[in-house]
């Protein structure tokens, strides 16, 4: 069925709010104190981040593609697997999702965010930052972990196997992002998703929350140049390599 492109933005701001709700809000429910979960461990984030992919990846891959990633995106468009016209329409689509996501985590986690003291931990239900404060390291971490998220996506979604079985695809890159956070993700989160660290962190400087600190702006870019700048590798890999 083709889809309107309206229609493909609604998959698009629905798909990241998605991702943000069980990605971030699983962060919120290990960070944050007097929750349920707190202190519950880096799995139950893992697990939040391969579900909040897998889920949009099976609910609106046939629409949109699910992106649900501006890097995905990009790169898509640069190898040519997507119309460089729909390329700013997505991505804003995915930016508002983002925002739309990390405000419901906000709001059904609003008594913890009050209680909770401690702003580093505040901080990573929002955005990412380096466990060892390098950048390089940073940098390194979101290029690779992006850019092996990009390449196994592909790889699974577009191959033959994959568009037969789209179901199966999208478990499949449901565990490799929780595969990724699990493996990779102890230096920096991970983000793997410019629109999942950007406007979360744009949120965390306006939102009144006390005890939060800073938004930590110096290094807000490597966030979004990193993962785009992997998505593509791991996009031009695909097509060398595979397609």
């Amino acid at each position: 069925m083709d889809y309107s492109l309206a229609v493909k933005l609604s998959a698009e701001l629905v798909g990241t709010a998605f991702l943000m709700v069980f990605g971030n809000g699983a962060v919120a429910n290990v960070e944050l104190k007097g929750t349920k979960g707190f202190h519950s461990g880096w799995l139950t984030i893992a697990m939040g981040y391969g579900f909040g992919v897998m889920f949009p990846v099976m609910m609106f891959g046939a629409v949109s593609g699910a992106h649900i990633n501006p890097a995905m995106t990009l790169a898509q468009a640069v190898v040519g697997m997507f119309p460089w016209g729909e390329v700013l329409p997505y991505i804003l689509a995915q930016l508002v999702g983002a925002a739309v996501g990390q405000l419901i985590v906000y709001a059904t986690y609003y008594p913890h965010y009050r209680d909770t003291q401690d702003a580093e931990a505040i901080f990573a239900s929002f955005s990412t930052t380096d466990a060892e404060n390098s950048r390089s390291n940073y940098f390194l971490n979101e290029f690779f972990g992006t850019l092996i998220l990009v390449l196994g996506a592909l790889c699974s979604l577009s191959l033959p196997w994959g568009m037969k079985n789209p179901g199966a695809a999208s478990i499949v890159v449901g565990f490799i992002v929780w595969g990724l956070v699990t493996s990779l993700g102890g230096p920096t989160g991970p983000g793997l998703n410019p629109a999942r660290d950007l406007v979360p962190r744009v949120l965390h400087q306006i939102l009144p929350i006390s005890h939060k600190g800073g938004s930590r702006w110096n290094e807000a870019w490597i966030p979004v140049v990193a993962p785009i700048v992997g998505a593509i590798v791991g996009a031009v890999l695909f097509r060398w390599l595979f397609a």
